[in-house]
């Protein structure tokens, strides 16, 4: 492995099916039955499922009706975020006992730099178990982890042993993590960009370890520099308490197809009060408007328009999202629509990552995991 920066130790903890096992946790009848979150027969779409339901490919984001074709025993619920935020807050109080450095990435995952922490504990494998024992003793759910030297090692090892398991990969182990991992299992890189990747030769860690920078920059553009410097076990994004959301939005999904414009508008103006709602709640603002239309057939539309100024008051959102549905004639009956705003007035940077950082050097690693 080869490193540009001082070694942390980092741990990424993944709640298992957090939203299907909150409500198996509530409901004992549910336990050990096939349980979707969301969705339904006809409409909807699936939040979340159980991992008796996943056996039979049921997964997130499935429509409610190809999920009850592939299990026809599951069970719908409706999802409750309330709860769902309540237990999350227990959670992370538990990782705020070894360190404030925690980033959540939502309500059941989080980055935690334990590479100083508040038990003076060396062992980041230690305290990973520590964690997850608590969680399973205090909140009544099961959590998996991944512990490594940065985020993105650690994030790809936490999926390894789930559910309920761990996986830590020590410094020495990086090069050959990475080098046998399949390339879809690269955090980061999705359908689209694997299949680009396949055709180009690419199947494993090893294989896009071979190709050179200007190769991958080339192909993929920025993003090229980072699959080159991921595969490395470079990654030198810290974790980042507070972070910053980078957009906040509202959807809803109808019983029924939506044909006419008018009928439309009678729904954003109920998403424009949400999205409103949870604007005042973080006494966040933003510029740019994004509408998401998707479509019976499941096409999906996105129509964004930037201001010159920020905005979050309920008028000049639903002014905004009028103006873009109307922009331009329905493709089809609508069953979602969906209000966001982006470029937001929290002030937060994305990773970044200097081009005029020290260049890497081989290092001999000795570090206690």
């Amino acid at each position: 492995m080869e490193s540009g920066f001082s070694l942390r130790k980092i741990i990424h903890v993944d709640m298992d099916a957090f939203y299907a096992s909150v409500e198996q946790m509530d409901n004992p009848e549910l336990k050990g039955k096939p349980l979707a979150v969301g969705g339904g027969e006809i409409r909807g779409v699936v939040s979340a499922a159980s991992y008796e339901a996943r056996k039979f490919g049921v997964r997130s984001a499935m429509s409610g009706a190809l999920a009850k074709k592939r299990c026809p025993d599951l069970i719908f619920v409706p999802p409750r975020f309330d709860r769902y935020r309540e237990i999350s807050k227990k959670v992370r109080a538990i990782f705020y006992d070894y360190t404030d450095l925690v980033e959540p990435l939502s309500l059941d995952e989080a980055y935690l730099d334990v590479t100083e922490n508040k038990k003076g504990n060396p062992s980041a494998t230690l305290i990973a178990r520590e964690i997850r024992q608590r969680i399973l003793e205090e909140v009544g759910l099961t959590a998996s982890a991944g512990i490594s030297v940065n985020k993105f090692i650690a994030k790809v090892a936490s999926d390894y042993n789930k559910p309920n398991g761990q996986k830590t990969v020590n410094p020495e182990e990086v090069p050959e993590f990475l080098e046998s991992l399949e390339i879809r299992k690269f955090y980061g890189v999705g359908k689209v960009t694997a299949e680009k990747m396949f055709k180009l030769g690419i199947f494993t860690g090893q294989d896009l370890k071979a190709k050179s920078l200007e190769f991958l920059e080339a192909q993929f553009g920025k993003s090229g520099v980072f699959y080159y410097d991921v595969v490395r076990g470079i990654h030198r994004s810290e974790v980042k308490p507070n972070r910053a959301p980078k957009s906040v939005a509202a959807e809803r999904t109808f019983s029924d197809n939506l044909t006419s414009e008018v009928f439309m508008m009678e729904k954003l103006e109920k998403i424009a009060s949400e999205l409103a709602r949870r604007l005042e709640r973080h006494q966040i603002s933003g510029k740019t408007i994004t509408l998401k239309i998707k479509y019976s057939d499941f096409t999906l539309q996105t129509r964004s328009k930037t201001l010159n100024y920020f905005i979050s008051d309920k008028s000049l959102i639903l002014e905004t999202a009028r103006e873009l549905l109307y922009q331009e004639k329905m493709q089809n009956s609508v069953r979602l629509l969906g209000i966001s705003l982006a470029n937001l007035n929290t002030g937060g940077d994305e990773d970044k990552e200097s081009p005029d950082e020290e260049k890497t050097v081989s290092v001999q690693l000795k570090f206690d995991f």
